[in-house]
């Protein structure tokens, strides 16, 4: 159990984490932090006044709080509209950003558009971060993934370990889940691995896709796992195009409590994670998703896989795209 953890963002992620922080008595406290809702000055100064005194974090903190008697939890929960709940927090969860929505006039923003709108976030979260627990480690699950951590990196420039980003534990969860459904099998029986950037050009290992040991080509032909692995690089879209808003919240936030509980229970367990890589698989000063292992002391190890001629040839074009983000992350932050 740690002293107390943070976590950025009060949206559904947010909420999930909150709760399952509280439930597993990881932390003797937890504190969220968002700054919603927004005062919109072009509203009277009476609604103006009514949305100031409000707080979506405060908001589900205090409805946490309200039901740990009932679990018998006596874990503090409690959150703030500035960055003042996170202080002297140990671990960071961020999932602070703003998800891609239409506009008033019906079109949506552009990639670069909503890039920018979350480096601003971002700037804000790292300073956050810098003045009330600079010593922290750090998982972050906002969206773009591979943008995010590495602005946060360039920001505080924290040891390479104590920041990563959660993007191959979901991932990977739904790759096994895809093939553990088709081959009508247990979850529990699959091990699978999905590296790269979080995006279309993510890598789902089949090489080292195995159900109970055994490779899964014996039991799904190929054209299954070509369809399962397509389905997986769309995953997060699958969901969004269901509900018709926000974005899926149970599985990253699930995804990100594997890897905080890994860290605080001192597990080193390999699991793959958006790690800084200092020459790994070829890459250098980048944020790529790989297997590691997690500690204490964060990304402990990066572990190298023998991919396979296809599979190398596939990370290393996502490893490409990754860095054309991060190129013009450079260029944005110039003007932030």
């Amino acid at each position: 159990m740690l002293n107390k953890i943070g976590v950025i963002g009060g949206g559904f992620i947010g909420g999930v984490l909150v709760q399952e922080i509280a439930q597993r008595r990881l932390a003797r406290e937890v504190g969220l932090t968002d700054p919603a809702p927004f005062v919109n000055p072009s509203d009277p100064e009476e609604k103006q006044a009514a949305t100031a005194k409000q707080s979506v974090a405060k908001g589900k903190t205090l409805d946490i709080a309200e039901g740990l008697p009932t679990l018998r939890s006596d874990v503090k929960v409690y959150g703030s509209r500035d960055y003042s709940a996170i202080e002297g927090a140990e671990l960071i969860i961020n999932t602070a950003g703003v998800p891609r929505k239409a506009k008033p006039d019906g079109t949506f923003p552009t990639r670069e558009e909503l890039l920018s709108i979350n480096l601003k976030v971002t700037n804000d979260v790292a300073e956050g971060i810098k003045q009330n627990c600079p010593d922290a480690t750090i998982i972050s699950i906002a969206n773009p993934l591979d943008a995010i951590v590495y602005t946060i990196n360039k920001r505080l420039n924290p040891p390479k370990n104590k920041l990563m980003g959660m993007a191959g534990v979901l991932d990977s969860g739904r790759y096994c889940y895809f093939v553990a459904e088709a081959a009508n099998v247990s979850v529990e029986n699959v091990n699978a691995m999905v590296l790269g950037g979080h995006g279309d050009t993510m890598v789902p290992v089949r090489s080292s896709c195995l159900i109970a040991g055994v490779p899964v080509s014996k039991f799904l032909d190929n054209e299954t796992l070509q369809a399962i692995e397509t389905r997986t690089r769309k995953a997060g879209g699958e969901v969004v195009g269901l509900l018709g808003f926000g974005s899926a919240f149970a599985s990253p936030a699930w995804s990100a409590l594997e890897m905080a509980e890994a860290i605080i229970y001192d597990k080193r367990k390999i699991m793959p994670v958006c790690a800084y890589l200092d020459g790994e698989y070829g890459v250098e000063g980048m944020f790529v998703g790989v297997p590691g292992i997690i500690g204490k002391n964060g990304v402990e190890k990066v572990i190298e896989l023998d991919l396979t001629d296809e599979e190398q040839q596939a990370f290393a074009h996502s490893a490409s795209v990754v860095r054309k983000t991060c190129d013009e992350v450079d260029e944005m932050l110039k003007n932030l």
